[in-house]
């Protein structure tokens, strides 16, 4: 992939040089400024660097600086997908795999940010508990299934939208592990029971929360600290509609591969949608769905970009991609071996295509690897570039 004209790190230097730069950051956390910091100085002398050779051919290349690694940076999400997918795919089962999209009412969404880990951490154990509950029903499956979700909490225009994918195996093992119990109908579970059974569990969950006095309440939600006025406020809830979606199964196992491949360890917009920077807006593209996917843009003001970008970092430690059931991560070795041995099956050996790094770390010539053989602080960086000016000023 080309390397994009504009970054999120050219929006964050333009409102640097403003004036009011200061007062901007004045009203972010401690976290949202050091994912600016971190976007901005992402693969720059700041951070240092390294020199490769090809192990090969004896190819030496110039100095790479080094990346920030953070999470929320569009730039570093590339090896940490690749490497998660790399565990993944000796996990998956020779099944077809359903995919899954839970998300809660619009009026929940203010408090939802005012009280991101209890409440996405809430999202993620109700969703589960949900979907385990009805597969263990002996109506609908009757079988204790495995599956992982990745939360996402904006929508194509940055916007708030909470939701969590599942992507979830098309059966699962009897309640005494002795069979395989694959799926009696084309869809994996009943949406509308689904739907039913998470606002039940959701607002259970939110309930306990308020008596515990584990819940903030500011600004406009302030008035919710009433127990009256909380009261109210999940009757309301419960009239909502609360939307679980599934989308059509993805097929055998590669299939759930490519999609991942695209789909895993994004954040709020990548650098490839931003279509034109200047000094005081940003341009980017995004995907209508309500329109048959038509792709559209919009302008926003270089504060209002960064505004609705950072309102997507994530508490932090918080895991944003979780396992549940027979992906479990205490059990999940033991019963995938079992799941694969009662369908007769064996993984294929991984493949290299999805090496960690296979561009960065693939010679440009005989496409041998490299192997860093120096690495320079940003301080070593910074004098050799003062005396290459200076030669360069002598010459």
């Amino acid at each position: 992939m080309t390397r994009p004209p504009f970054e999120v790190a050219d929006v964050i230097r333009k409102v640097k040089k403003g004036k009011s730069f200061q007062h901007f950051c004045g009203s972010f956390t401690w976290e949202q400024i050091k994912v600016l910091r971190a976007i901005v100085c992402c693969r720059t002398s700041a951070l240092g660097g390294h020199r490769d050779r090809c192990s090969d051919c004896g190819y030496t290349v110039a100095i790479s600086y080094n990346s920030c690694r953070n999470r929320h940076c569009p730039k570093c999400q590339t090896n940490a997908r690749n490497k998660w997918l790399r565990n993944r795919q000796q996990e998956l089962l020779p099944v077809e795999y359903y995919h899954l999209v839970f998300s809660v009412p619009h009026q929940l969404i203010p408090l939802m940010w005012q009280n991101k880990k209890i409440l996405f951490t809430l999202m993620f154990k109700t969703a589960a508990a949900t979907l385990l509950e009805i597969a263990a029903d002996p109506k609908h499956l009757g079988a204790e299934i495995g599956f992982f979700g990745i939360l996402h909490t904006w929508g194509q225009i940055m916007n708030r939208h909470p939701h969590i994918h599942f992507v979830v195996p098309g059966g699962g093992l009897s309640p005494d592990h002795t069979r395989w119990i694959p799926l009696r109908y084309r869809f994996l579970l009943p949406v509308k029971v689904l739907s039913k059974v998470f606002c039940g569990k959701f607002l259970d969950g939110l309930r306990q929360a308020f008596q515990k006095g584990q819940l903030s309440f500011q600004g406009k939600c302030k008035r919710l600290s009433n127990k009256a006025a909380f009261d109210s406020f999940l009757y309301t809830l419960s009239r909502q509609d609360w939307v679980v979606y599934a989308k059509p199964p993805f097929g055998g196992p590669d299939h759930v591969l490519q999609y991942l491949a695209r789909y895993t360890h994004r954040v709020a917009i990548s650098n490839h949608r931003i279509v034109s920077v200047s000094e005081s807006q940003v341009t980017f593209r995004w995907k209508d769905y309500k329109n048959n996917n038509k792709i559209r843009t919009t302008t926003l003001s270089c504060e209002k970009f960064l505004n609705r970008f950072l309102q997507h970092i994530l508490p932090k430690g918080f895991m944003r991609i979780r396992h549940f059931g027979l992906f479990a991560n205490r059990k999940r070795k033991e019963l995938l071996a079992h799941c694969r041995a009662l369908l007769n099956y064996t993984p294929e050996p991984e493949l290299e295509d999805w090496s960690s790094d296979s561009e960065l770390w693939r010679c440009p010539r005989c496409h041998g690897l490299m192997s860093v053989i120096a690495r320079f602080s940003a301080f070593k960086i910074w004098l050799m570039n003062i005396a290459n000016a200076e030669a360069f000023d002598t010459s």
